[in-house]
């Protein structure tokens, strides 16, 4: 697996990441979870995701790194879900990151990122602060912040931060032109999610949940020719080697997937035909399109 400079922030990371939002329920066994992160090492994925609002994913991956934290880059993210104070204010960035110290069973956190939250939120004084105290007390290597649209374009341009993370895939560039060359340019480091896009070549009729309708919707306007690639492979590959993205996440619970991803990525970059037919489409059908929170 590629290692990447994760910008200017001395981290380096692994190509592909693994997003940890879904190992969080029921459905997913802590003996589950102790396979998907040790294939995941073994794959050389060296970047492992969560968040507090991923349902027991912190409490798991601690359990699960034990002995091995050192191998990994660890993200999480906070601003909300902090008992008995309000979402979005410093103090629930403050008692978020301790809290997941101890969740995740770690004396530091190498990336917290303030989750998504709006434009206003982040000129809010207090919130971003909190979150540099954390930095300067050593409890967190590097500040973040995960969105889309005018915020991500703030927070690149504030240099409060030293990575963001936003959707990038075939059906959601509308940052590649936009916060992220900025962010390439200031060295912010950049994680794409959403790298698979939610996978809307799965369904043959419109799914109901909102997000996967969108994503739908979106690759049947841009009716992309995978030019004899598997859709996976397509999909990662354009995420992964977008000019500034440092490393793409993938959302699984699955080992399979993680490391089809992998292979995918050594496989490098589209041809620049593909990347410009993919490019181009989006630039006509996809003119106006958001990124997806």
């Amino acid at each position: 697996m590629e290692l990447r400079p994760l910008g200017k922030t001395g981290l380096s990371v692994s190509a592909v990441g693994l997003g940890a939002g879904r190992i969080g329920g029921p459905e997913t066994s802590e003996a589950d979870v102790d396979r998907l992160v040790g294939g995941a090492l073994d794959a050389g994925v060296t970047l492992i995701d969560t968040a507090r609002s991923y349902g027991l994913s912190e409490e798991r991956l601690g359990r699960a790194l034990a002995g091995r934290r050192e191998r990994v880059v660890l993200s999480t993210k906070v601003g909300y879900g902090v008992p008995g104070v309000p979402d979005w204010t410093g103090r629930s960035v403050t008692d978020g990151v301790d809290a997941a110290l101890l969740r995740l069973r770690t004396d530091r956190l190498d990336l917290v990122h303030l989750h998504s939250c709006e434009l206003a939120v982040l000129e809010r004084n207090g919130v971003a602060e909190a979150l540099r105290s954390a930095v300067q007390a050593g409890k967190v290597r590097v500040s973040a912040y995960s969105g889309e649209g005018a915020a991500l374009l703030w927070a690149v341009r504030s240099g409060l931060f030293g990575a963001v993370q936003c959707s990038v895939s075939v059906v959601d560039q509308a940052a590649l032109d936009g916060a992220i060359a900025q962010a390439a340019a200031r060295g912010i480091g950049v994680l794409g999610k959403r790298a698979l896009g939610n996978a809307p070549w799965r369904f043959d009729a419109r799914p109901p949940e909102p997000d996967v309708a969108e994503a739908w919707d979106r690759f049947r306007a841009l009716r992309p020719d995978a030019g004899g690639l598997g859709w996976p492979a397509l999909f990662t590959r354009f995420a992964a080697f977008a000019p500034g993205v440092s490393a793409v996440l993938v959302g699984t619970a699955t080992l399979a997937h993680l490391q089809e991803a992998a292979i995918a990525v050594e496989q490098g970059p589209l041809d620049p035909a593909r990347l410009a037919s993919l490019r181009g489409a989006f630039a006509v059908a996809g003119r106006g399109w958001s990124g997806r929170v």
